[in-house]
């Protein structure tokens, strides 16, 4: 059930995009619900797969996977249709890729995706509850906040033309606060990562 819900999240996922591209601009107004509802149910997924006893290896890897490719998708597409720089997608998706390299090879040597980070601030910035729940919160109301209004211009144009400016505005701050938590909790595992090669023993040690 668990990996149904993950698997319907995925799908989800690309129905916003094709409502992102495709549909008329008032149907565009129920992107941000969308969105809402696949953000509720990567949440739903692994409540169930703890619930129902389903955790595995399998299902952490897809929904994690998943989780990426919704991240990543979403800056790429709305680069593409002019609502975030280029810049924006690129840097989130490097980072996402360096990340993921560097957990593969930890949890190749039997090392967890947060038990790799050893200092206090480390664990703080990339493993604490609170900093992932920030990052996924300011994440998520960018999304959902570019959305919201990107119909706007096309359906107002005299409001959009007195408060596009602020709506443009908050965007902006939304955006770059995401890609610095982005960057906070990117840099730690590199950082940590990097002094640790040269300490293979003590990476092992942590198994």
């Amino acid at each position: 059930m668990a990996n149904m819900i993950t698997s319907l999240r995925f799908m989800l996922l690309f129905l916003l995009v094709g409502m992102i591209y495709l549909a008329p601009a008032l149907w565009r107004l129920l992107d941000p619900l969308l969105l809402i509802l696949i953000i509720t149910l990567d949440g739903l997924d692994g409540y169930v797969a703890r619930r129902r006893g389903e955790s595995s290896l399998f299902g952490s890897v897809y929904d994690i996977a998943v989780d990426r490719i919704v991240e990543s998708t979403l800056w790429i597409v709305l680069a593409d249709v002019g609502l975030v720089p280029l810049w924006v997608a690129l840097l989130v998706i490097a980072r996402g890729v360096l990340v993921d390299s560097i957990r593969g090879q930890a949890a190749a040597q039997g090392v967890g995706a947060f038990e790799m980070m050893r200092s206090s601030l480390g664990r703080f910035l990339v493993a604490g509850r609170f900093m992932r729940g920030l990052y996924g919160t300011v994440k998520a109301m960018a999304f959902a906040w570019i959305l919201l209004f990107q119909p706007v211009a096309e359906l107002w144009p005299g409001w959009w033309e007195s408060w596009g400016g602020v709506v443009q505005a908050v965007t902006a701050v939304l955006v770059y606060a995401a890609v610095a938590l982005c960057l906070l909790r990117g840099v730690p595992v590199m950082v940590e990562f990097y002094l640790a090669e040269g300490q293979p023993r003590r990476l092992r040690a942590t198994r």
